[in-house]
């Protein structure tokens, strides 16, 4: 008897503890049900996150400071030596410089569309071919968004050169094997918006080739493009605000300029580069030139005059990129009634 009265405690005790454990364990679970349905949703995380010198440089790049932006992205290639960002970033740099002083006003039109070769071309080809090879050697250990897009984006480098030295296939292919690169980023990530930069431009500029060239195209087995998709894929890269909405920005304004003749849009998309990067004198010429084509004469000379005072008062580093500006500015001033 006095035995079952000891089960009997015992079961009771048993039973009022797991009453207890269920009880903690619904308030446990209630605490992390409503702490999930207050927190805000999680984001997916697009874009790239750029290290700080890497921020800062792009920002004096965009500011009409290259030279002041390549040492930090030196200081990139020397802490993270595997790492093709700070390669690709001092491209970026170059490139700039290189944009500045093959500009040249033709037939109403700023723009930068011929240079013959230089010495120091060998340099900046071999910073896009860096920047590829340690790409590539990191997809190979994990393919990610960011890798291809960097691989891609120096196809992209080698593209714009070899454009400048009317080098159609070295074009043709940098342009082909960037695609592909960007193609892959956005099948491992779709929102991963930076790649969309480089698929809209193929597709803006392959479907603007001329009818002998598309002909040509077609039997050297190059994909085809589509302009209007290309203008959609760019807005997308814009309205990300990640690493590509700088250029994207820009390339698509001058292409809306040069061939669709859509001034208000391309001016539209140039006027937060000039209000965000007032030192960078090639978005002022750039600007100017829309507004000029827009009858809008006053507000194109004021970008100009802005421009030519920037190469006038040392603001320029560069000394050919100073005088091509100041030439540049003039002749577009002269334009003016």
């Amino acid at each position: 008897m006095k035995y079952r009265r000891n089960s009997e405690y015992v079961t009771r005790n048993s039973i009022c503890s797991s009453r207890i454990s269920i009880f903690q364990f619904l308030v446990s679970l209630f605490i992390l049900l409503a702490a999930w349905l207050i927190a805000p949703p999680a984001t997916h995380a697009r874009g790239i996150n750029l290290p700080p010198e890497a921020t800062e440089g792009l920002r004096l790049v965009y500011n009409g400071e290259p030279d002041a932006a390549i040492p930090l992205f030196r200081k990139l290639q020397v802490e993270q030596p595997t790492d093709p960002l700070g390669y690709l970033l001092e491209g970026e740099a170059q490139w700039w410089k290189i944009y500045c002083t093959a500009l040249e006003m033709r037939y109403g039109f700023i723009g930068a569309w011929r240079r013959p070769k230089q010495r120091e071309d060998a340099a900046y080809f071999a910073l896009a071919d860096k920047t590829i090879a340690l790409a590539e050697a990191r997809l190979k250990e994990k393919p990610t968004p960011g890798m291809h897009f960097y691989a891609g984006m120096g196809q992209a480098l080698k593209a714009r050169l070899s454009a400048l030295r009317e080098e159609r296939m070295a074009i043709a292919r940098a342009g082909v094997r960037g695609r592909e690169q960007m193609l892959r980023a956005v099948a491992l990530d779709a929102n991963f918006d930076d790649a969309y930069m480089g698929i809209g431009l193929y597709n803006y500029y392959v479907d603007t080739l001329s009818g002998l060239a598309k002909v040509l195209r077609f039997f050297m087995g190059i994909p085809g493009g589509d302009k209007k998709e290309g203008v959609r894929q760019l807005e997308r890269a814009i309205a990300a605000k990640e690493m590509a909405e700088v250029e994207a920005r820009f390339y698509l304004a001058v292409n809306l300029r040069d061939h669709d003749r859509q001034y208000a849009r391309a001016a539209e998309l140039l006027e937060p580069l000039v209000a965000e990067y007032p030192q960078n004198p090639l978005f002022r010429l750039q600007l100017g030139n829309m507004y000029a084509k827009l009858g809008r004469k006053e507000q194109a000379a004021a970008q100009y005059q802005a421009a030519e005072r920037l190469a006038a008062n040392g603001k320029i580093a560069d000394a050919r990129c100073a005088t091509r500006v100041r030439e540049v500015a003039s002749a577009a001033l002269k334009t003016l009634p």
